[in-house]
């Protein structure tokens, strides 16, 4: 009588967990400015190169299908997110608080500070490289380079949707199957093993805007964008590991924003 009645103060105490399906909506539509935003901006600069570029389809369709991509692309993240990060212990408690009508003020608390200490040290960080970034890929044409909301929008929300909510979770929750099946939850190795791959992915993942802004990837390039891009991934990949997601959104956005001026 004294275990079940343990057990029911624990299920008492435990937070309210939403539906996976409301759960999965909330973070797409929490994405998606990014989405729209990313698009918004390319375009003057698509336009204006039109002639010089072999579309297939009008500018408009292929901005279109491009955004549509990415939006489809979030909702695979998202959808894994939800299905699998309860098993490996990946949480976004602010959110979820806030979708059963609970307080999200002690959730978001406990990820400010540690999310604030992340974003001074990335934007940190990225004034470093800024002293060290090879010539061609700082742009020629300071109007050109990507708008601040963008980087907050996409950069700070959408790709930590992308990257920690989809791809490090999946990365996780196949380790742990394969590997540690038998154990309840992923051993600290593991949770590790899957910030580093997850940080890895996500400085590759710049590689193409690299191209597109230096015009050739030299190893010069190429380094700066793997070592700048990892170091930060894997402090954002920690902080939803042993935090929550909104504590790498927090320090995403403020690495963006306080080192705007500068790279």
């Amino acid at each position: 009588m004294a275990v079940d009645n343990a057990a029911e103060a624990d299920a008492a105490r435990a937070p309210v967990q939403p539906s996976k399906w409301r759960l999965g909506g909330a973070l797409w539509l929490l994405g998606m400015p990014g989405v729209v935003a990313v698009v918004w901006a390319l375009f003057p600069t698509l336009k204006a190169n039109e002639a010089l570029l072999p579309l297939p389809l009008p500018l408009g369709a292929v901005l279109l299908l491009s955004g549509l991509q990415t939006a489809m692309l979030l909702a695979l993240a998202v959808t894994l997110g939800v299905w699998l990060a309860p098993r490996v212990g990946l949480r976004v408690p602010a959110v979820s608080c806030l979708l059963v009508g609970q307080p999200i003020g002690p959730a978001l608390r406990a990820q400010l500070v540690p999310g604030m200490v992340g974003g001074v040290a990335g934007a940190a960080w990225l004034w470093a490289l800024s002293q060290v970034a090879p010539t061609a890929l700082q742009p020629s044409d300071p109007a050109s380079a990507m708008p601040l909301g963008v980087k907050l929008l996409y950069g700070g929300i959408t790709e930590e949707l992308l990257v920690r909510r989809g791809m490090m979770t999946l990365l996780l929750w196949l380790g742990w199957r394969v590997l540690q099946r038998g154990q309840r939850q992923p051993g600290k190795v593991l949770v590790v093993v899957a910030v580093l791959l997850s940080a890895l992915l996500f400085a590759f993942g710049h590689l193409p805007a690299a191209q597109a802004l230096a015009g050739v990837l030299t190893m010069p390039v190429v380094a700066f964008v793997l070592v700048g891009n990892t170091v930060f991934g894997l402090v954002a990949g920690w902080l939803y590991a042993r935090h929550g997601l909104e504590s790498a959104i927090i320090a995403h956005v403020l690495a963006h924003l306080l080192s705007f001026p500068v790279l």
